[in-house]
């Protein structure tokens, strides 16, 4: 008798379950949510898996967020026929990943590596290099276990919103709860309708979060108290140098493979191109990067078609730029930087 007790709490309890989560997907449709991918670990080293593809087949995207928002990879992939790996990681140096391509000898391909100078020449670790070295770390160490639950949790993250972990995990709740900050600790309360992941790992913004002034107010408060709060001034001198340098190795290590860089300064617009100006002038810091390496470089004040953009919180294009800005950034490095593709995008 006890055994069939068992039997019918655990189906009631697996019918409730059910029930719950049919119920919460649903409010969460309703309030328009979609479902976006865990920007995690496992999705970041699928992509690093890939770098491996021909030149002619596939170019790799390191850098910090503006290149995962600004690069539209459904464009960039119809206009050239070539498979765009999105490896930049949000609050990140692309300084961690450009390491781990060049100690890479395997890696022949083309590099396109995202210049935002605060991050970039951060002088110890920045925002989130910590999870940046920890996907690195993951990718190396990967067991079949993880590549095949990497597999179900794909399909099912595509489904369903509820499984948003960035969002609506226990602890994602507890944030919009506004617990008052310790004294000290950073608090980033990015509305959930800024960033949305798709699998290829482009973020981009929600349509509400384009039209809503207040949710873009909320993240330019965010970028106004990181600039407020301190921390180490714009790195100079030897410091400035040493790091340089060390990109210069890194650079010279990935040619050697057969691999090819190029460097990009994507848009940003009000305050943060003023601050970012002020604090890093190009002069000492971008013309340095492509003097030392010896590598080209697009920097988007030099393009009338994406000198302009207004970036919603002054910082990411929104997707319709996305797509203006992948356009002329295609058009740019078949004119003007001898890049082919097998696709030849002269329809732009």
């Amino acid at each position: 008798m006890q055994p069939t007790n068992y039997k019918k709490a655990g189906l009631l309890a697996l019918v409730l379950s059910i029930i719950s989560l049919i119920y919460w997907e649903h409010s969460l449709r309703q309030k328009g949510a979609d479902p976006s991918f865990d920007d995690n670990e496992a999705l970041w080293a699928n992509k690093r898996g890939m770098v491996y593809e021909a030149k002619d087949k596939a170019t790799v995207f390191i850098g910090s967020s503006r290149i995962k928002f600004d690069l539209d990879i459904p464009t960039w992939e119809a206009l050239t026929g070539n498979h765009a790996i999105q490896l930049a990681n949000v609050g990140s140096s692309p300084r961690p990943v450009m390491e781990d391509l060049a100690n890479d000898p395997n890696f022949k391909g083309r590099l396109v590596v995202d210049v935002t100078e605060g991050l970039f020449f951060y002088p110890g670790l920045a925002f989130y290099d910590g999870s940046t070295n920890k996907k690195i770390r993951y990718y190396h160490d990967i067991t079949p276990t993880e590549r095949f639950s990497f597999q179900v949790d794909r399909v099912l993250e595509s489904r369903f919103a509820f499984l948003d972990q960035d969002n609506y995990s226990i602890n994602a709740m507890l944030d919009e709860m506004k617990i008052p900050n310790r004294t000290g600790a950073p608090f980033f309360d990015f509305p959930m309708e800024f960033d949305r992941t798709s699998y290829a790992r482009q973020s981009y913004m929600s349509p509400r979060f384009v039209a809503d002034t207040n949710l873009q107010n909320q993240v330019k408060a965010i970028w106004m108290g990181c600039a407020a709060g301190g921390g180490p001034p714009p790195v100079s001198g030897k410091a400035l140098d040493s790091i340089l340098n060390w990109v210069k190795i890194q650079v010279d290590k990935i040619k050697g493979h057969g691999g090819d860089v190029i460097f990009v300064r994507t848009p940003s617009s009000g305050p943060a191109i003023m601050g970012e100006q002020q604090g890093f002038p190009r002069k000492d810091y971008w013309d340095r990067i492509l003097t030392t390496t010896g590598c080209p470089g697009i920097y988007f004040l030099d393009y009338p078609a994406i000198s302009n953009f207004i970036c919603p919180e002054w910082s990411h294009l929104k997707p319709a730029d996305a797509v203006i800005y992948t356009k002329n950034l295609v058009k740019i490095l078949e004119d003007e930087k001898g890049w082919t593709f097998l696709k030849n995008s002269s329809t732009l």
